[in-house]
């Protein structure tokens, strides 16, 4: 069943759902016809059912049938941290996270990172259509932000901000991913923080430590920049019992 969500200039007034530009259009390249249902999400978990009256490329209206919580959204707040991949990683990242079931995506440059963009916020309106486009496929109630963090600092300061701070690391003194989570299976938040392609250097994740992230493991594999994200999300999910 096709998914909207209410943005911009698209309105919920009572019984009446009102769709209007890309998404109008969209209904029409869908061929959905007069009759027909689609969900609605207001972008803070709730999904409003409807039947289509009528549509046009401008426009769409919809009458409200049900009004229901949406089944899409986790009972854990994710977000995910990651150092700015090159290329097209950045779309996995986006994609794959949001569908794994992220509540936020944050890019920030690191000392490894291979990527130099000379101005990351001029890619955010991209990123951010990227997570419309992954929640109305996975059914999530919510669009996940994406967003740029300018400094390291500001990522260590986000990430300790929620219940269960993690950093994902690669060699040294590490605590298995697998007992951190087992610990804490009815955390309300948590913080993922992975590296670029060339990991981090030892002094980032000192850094870490010292602000009190819990530094990971996840098994002897070394995971590519765009893949680490998503199987830790992913581990989240399943420990949390978001994945039953």
């Amino acid at each position: 069943m096709a998914r909207f969500f209410i943005a911009g200039t698209n309105l919920l007034n009572g019984p009446t759902a009102i769709i209007r530009g890309r998404d109008a259009e969209h209904i029409q390249v869908l061929r959905i016809r007069p009759g027909e249902d689609v969900v609605i999400c207001d972008t803070e978990g709730t999904d409003y059912k409807c039947r289509l009256v009528r549509s046009n490329k401008e426009e769409a209206e919809l009458e409200v049938v049900e009004v229901v919580p949406c089944k899409g959204e986790p009972s854990v707040e994710v977000t995910a941290l990651c150092g700015l991949p090159k290329g097209d990683r950045v779309d996995y990242i986006i994609q794959k996270s949001v569908e794994a079931g992220a509540h936020r995506i944050v890019f920030f440059q690191s000392a490894r990172c291979i990527a130099k963009p000379d101005d990351p916020y001029k890619k955010l309106e991209r990123w951010n259509r990227i997570s419309e486009e992954a929640a109305k496929q996975s059914g999530r109630g919510i669009i996940p932000q994406v967003s740029w963090a300018p400094d390291y600092g500001e990522v260590l300061n986000t990430a300790v901000h929620h219940d269960l701070p993690l950093f994902m690391y690669e060699t040294g003194e590490r605590e298995p991913l697998n007992n951190v989570l087992e610990a804490n299976k009815t955390v309300g938040s948590v913080s993922i923080i992975t590296g670029p392609e060339g990991g981090f250097e030892p002094y980032e994740a000192d850094l870490a430590k010292l602000s009190g992230l819990h530094i990971c493991s996840m098994g002897d594999r070394i995971l590519r920049c765009e893949t680490a994200p998503v199987v830790a999300i992913t581990a989240v999910m399943y420990a949390t019992g978001n994945l039953s």
